[in-house]
């Protein structure tokens, strides 16, 4: 399945950064797996994703994307001012993954931690797989 971001559901800051793209995905194009669902882990299974990740991924066209790579390949599709995000694939990914990683180390502290996944609205639920 293309277009499907798979997330930490137990996160705070990534289910409002998966929100953050229903509402800006105005073509409905993502779908959307945590990472602790079946679906989720079918997926990773399917792309053999390493088991230490816990990030983002951004499945698009056969292909596994992680970090700040799959972030900002979605801004890309997103409306406004977001695509701009995806000139930032320019900079080196060492260096993206780097400020991306502070970001994750700390997620749950600074954004908290929850037990399980924000229950979406009718219309959205369809998106979640």
């Amino acid at each position: 399945m293309d277009n499907l971001v798979l997330f930490d559901g137990e996160c705070n800051f990534c289910d409002r950064s998966v929100q953050f793209i229903i509402k800006r995905d105005k073509n409905a194009r993502y779908k959307f797996a945590s990472l602790q669902g079946d679906a989720g882990q079918e997926i990773i299974r399917q792309h053999q994703v390493p088991a230490e990740m816990d990030s983002l991924i951004l499945v698009e066209n056969n292909s596994c994307y992680y970090k700040s790579s799959a972030a900002l390949r979605i801004c890309r599709n997103l409306t406004g001012g977001w695509k701009l995000l995806s000139l930032l694939l320019l900079v080196p990914k060492p260096i993206r993954d780097y400020l991306y990683e502070i970001i994750a180390r700390n997620r749950y502290k600074w954004f908290g931690k929850r037990d399980s996944c924000t229950l979406p609205s009718p219309e959205i639920r369809k998106r979640f797989l």
